[in-house]
């Protein structure tokens, strides 16, 4: 079989006469003058038919077009197998038991250098090929729930975790259960498991990567084992989020999943706690560190699994010149709740106060959240606060407006009812709420004394 399949007849031709096959490392001269070093990879399914796919050195693949190279030349003749070779692993007797749940994004694909396509990895023999660290720290199950991006991810999906979950805590046993993710949603998610599952024998941690393992400076290696270290030695038995806690290979935080936000595209440190500190501190040693004393401990007493969520919720932030007709379109599409980002310590513009009004005398819950990062709402100190008060919106505290958003959410699914509803709304349930708010800004990460 011709290893250049794939490749239209006029590439392939201008690759054999320079004695070019796939995965060999080339220099390409453009052009325009570019000088360009990588490896050869196979062509992927979609793409331009007339160019070559070269992998940098930075992990990065990009497209030359053949009739845009001047000369090409062979660096290092190179004929790696494209298939990973999974061995078995080789564990210890008595190794702590947890549970990987895989549902998509970065850290739980991996590239299919046949078509170029990303797939999924999520057996148990695959992590341990990987991850051989995690021969002597775990005994490891793994499988895929679903594989989808991170934006597909939708509250009917929530319900299918958490239903996963609470089944494997209770025929399975495990210390913990890691949940691989995508990380631009994963902040929703962290929340909604943290209100669906309660009274936990164990902590439920999502993990995620902002780079893919086939890069250079992939985050997949350290969150996986700071994931499975929080696993076995924490005490605490919440919905977490486990990602780096710097841009260095050195540590990883444990974020609460009700207080946590992606606050950077890329950078491996992008998640951050708000309103509250984290949880824990896990080093490249595997020692863990409690940084909050503030926290649902482990329980045998049976969980506690509420895992219906309302679909007819919605998150909208305000803006200077919003208009009442997008408050007036959920109330004539049937939403049963919103959660409003409003402007410092919880306003909107005067014209949309008569249709938060009707949505309100229509039944509809309407929370108040902040666009601000830190601190909480107070709707008592200006006018327009107060009159948003007495027309009945629902004060979101010092509630990140994702986390108010699936609060909301989950308990529209328990109850309709108003009153019912603004007073489970302001109850605080899993530390979603702090009392009172400290002057903490986070960055810059609180980290001395706890990496020594």
């Amino acid at each position: 079989m011709d290893e250049l399949q794939g490749y239209s007849k006029e590439v392939r031709d201008f690759l054999k006469s320079k004695g070019i096959k796939i995965f060999d490392k080339i220099r390409v001269k453009h052009k325009s003058g570019l000088i360009i070093e990588g490896v050869l990879l196979p062509r992927p399914q979609i793409g331009n038919y007339r160019s070559i796919i070269i992998k940098l050195d930075n992990g990065y693949n990009i497209g030359v077009r053949v009739d845009n190279i001047d000369d090409v030349e062979i660096i290092e003749k190179s004929r790696p197998s494209p298939l990973i070779e999974v061995k078995e692993p080789k564990l210890r007797p008595g190794l702590p038991y947890v549970h990987f749940i895989g549902t998509g994004g970065t850290i739980a694909s991996r590239i299919d250098y046949k078509t170029g396509a990303v797939y999924p990895f999520f057996t148990a023999k695959e992590i341990y090929s990987m991850l051989p660290e995690l021969e002597d720290l775990a005994f490891v199950k793994a499988e895929t729930l679903f594989n989808i991006f991170s934006e597909d991810m939708e509250p009917k999906l929530w319900e299918r975790i958490a239903e996963k979950v609470a089944k494997v805590f209770e025929t399975e046993g495990p210390k913990g259960v890691v949940i691989a993710h995508g990380t631009d949603t994963m902040g929703y998610t962290a929340a909604a498991l943290g209100f669906a599952l309660q009274r936990l024998p164990g902590p439920v941690i999502l993990v995620g990567a902002q780079r893919s393992s086939d890069r250079p400076s992939t985050d997949s290696a350290l969150n996986v084992i700071a994931a499975t270290v929080t696993a076995i030695k924490a005490p605490f038995a919440e919905s977490v989020v486990v990602m780096h806690g710097s841009i260095e290979d050195n540590y990883c935080l444990v974020h609460r999943g009700v207080k946590v936000r992606k606050f950077h595209t890329s950078r491996r440190d992008a998640f951050r706690s708000v309103n509250d500190l984290p949880l824990a501190i896990v080093n490249y040693f595997g020692d863990l560190k409690l940084i909050n004393k503030r926290f649902l401990r482990r329980s045998d007493e049976g969980i506690i699994a509420q895992t219906k969520f309302d679909e007819k919720v919605a998150l909208i932030k305000y803006f200077p010149g919003m208009r009442s007709e997008m408050i007036h379109l959920l109330v004539d599409k049937g939403y049963h709740g919103i959660v409003i980002e409003g402007t410092g310590l919880g306003h909107v513009g005067q014209c949309l106060l008569s249709a938060i009004e009707r949505a309100i005398e229509e039944g509809i819950i309407v929370v108040m959240t902040s666009q601000c990062i830190w601190g909480r709402i107070n709707m008592n100190v200006y006018r327009r606060g107060v009159e948003l008060l007495n027309i009945g919106v629902i004060p979101g505290e010092d509630m990140i407006p994702e986390t108010a958003f699936v609060k909301l959410s989950w308990i529209l699914a328990k109850t309709r009812e108003p009153k019912e509803v603004r007073k489970l709304m302001l109850t605080n349930m899993i530390y979603e709420i702090n009392e009172r708010s400290e002057n903490r800004v986070y960055p810059p990460l609180i980290t001395k004394g706890v990496l020594s």
